[in-house]
């Protein structure tokens, strides 16, 4: 179903109308340090997120992450048994305490606005809020929405349930947008690469190395063996990437090192290439060239790659469709290599699209910007696209 005139128009008036309290929820998320070391900080985001979907009708309930700071869950209360649109994204950043002192948010003659996660993603998070207040003006009934806001995304929810509570929460959603930072040539993200920090951590015997090196056993000497093997399994022409980037061990030339570490990055484009990477950091762990030495694998700060489903191309042609429809302009569609939270939401079987946040560059960087003019657009472009999604949107897909 294409959104008519009309509709687009009383969407398009609502956002023009509502600029300057967009731009002021914005600043307020920006100064707000809600880095690695401010759970506080993301549950104030969280809050203040919360209060203002309450005012457009939601549900909000705050969810225990069990170890970072709370995740936002949010429901219209629409009750018409269709299955929800989802709005996902995140509230932390990676800038520590402080930052938003120092660099506060503030926009330029240019039209750019800047300051810690001014892109990545509070931009977006103002997106998908006033989004929903748009549809709600335009008398949006057709199905509920649902957001899900995650609050340790850029530490890959390394010390919470967070994977496991978004993958349940996005369970029979019919498709979600998340609003990851925005390219700056208006194209979407339909795929990315999972992966993310492995741990390698091998054990030997300690021994003096002059009085008794009969004794030792060396971790080192097992670790390095482990790193030839390792790297020799990587084939970069598929996407598939062993990296062992950092080396730790022993404590001096005239000891036989107990222990050493192995830090290793890995990359995948698709779940066939993540099977086998699990494989061959398996037999690595298992096989010990070095006798009487052992190793413990940690794999659990994998993030999921972002299939480029079927319905994932399905939800972009719809997205470009209201682009062309509405007057927005040209989309495209990419694949990229930096991970998200996309990747969780797909594996649960929803079509999603990323990257429908503000557009702008310098993710993680003091320069990060982001364009203002991006914010209203893409809001636009966001209600226009959820409007007009038809119900059958999943038999179009499936039965193509």
């Amino acid at each position: 179903m294409k959104v008519s005139k009309e509709v687009s128009e009383r969407i398009r008036g609502y956002v023009d109308d509502h600029t300057d309290e967009m731009l002021r929820f914005w600043e307020t998320l920006v100064n707000i340090d809600s880095g690695p070391d401010a759970d506080d900080g993301v549950n104030r985001v969280a809050h203040i997120i919360g209060e203002a979907l309450e005012d457009a009708g939601m549900s909000v309930r705050f969810v225990d992450s069990n170890g970072a700071g709370d995740m936002l869950v949010a429901e219209s209360k629409l009750s018409n048994g269709k299955p929800p649109m989802l709005f996902t994204g995140h509230m932390d950043t990676v800038f520590k305490k402080g930052t938003s002192e120092k660099n506060p948010f503030r926009i330029g003659e240019d039209g750019k606005a800047h300051g810690p996660g001014v892109l990545d993603m509070k931009g977006g998070l103002t997106i998908a809020i006033f989004a929903i207040k748009a549809l709600m003006d335009a008398g949006f009934d057709a199905r509920p929405i649902k957001c899900v806001f995650a609050p340790d995304e850029e530490v890959l929810h390394s010390h919470s349930d967070v994977k496991d509570l978004m993958s349940k929460e996005a369970e029979g959603a019919l498709a979600a947008f998340n609003f990851e930072t925005g390219f700056m040539d208006d194209s979407f993200v339909v795929g990315r690469k999972g992966g993310g920090p492995v741990s390698l951590k091998v054990h030997g015997i300690s021994a003096h190395s002059g009085n008794a090196p009969e004794k030792g056993r060396s971790a080192i000497l097992e670790a390095a063996n482990k790193v030839v093997e390792l790297e020799s399994r990587n084939q970069i022409e598929r996407g598939k990437l062993i990296n062992c980037g950092k080396i730790q061990g022993g404590i001096g030339s005239n000891t036989i090192p107990g222990e050493c570490s192995i830090d290793i990055a890995i990359r995948y484009p698709n779940s066939e290439i993540r099977e086998e990477i699990l494989e061959d950091l398996n037999k690595a762990a298992e096989k010990n060239t070095v006798p009487n030495t052992w190793a413990e694998l940690d794999t659990h700060n994998i993030v999921l790659n972002m299939e480029t489903t079927d319905g994932v191309k399905a939800l972009m042609e719809h997205i470009s469709g209201t682009a062309d429809a509405i007057g927005y302009g040209k989309t495209g569609s990419c694949v990229v290599g930096g991970l998200s939270d996309s990747g969780i939401i797909v594996a649960a079987g929803v079509p999603t699209v990323c990257g429908m946040g503000v557009q702008g560059e310098g993710n993680h960087t003091p320069d990060e910007y982001a364009v203002v003019d991006s914010l209203f657009r893409r809001c636009w472009l966001a209600a226009c696209a959820v409007y007009s999604l038809e119900d059958d949107f999943q038999d179009q897909y499936q039965n193509a």
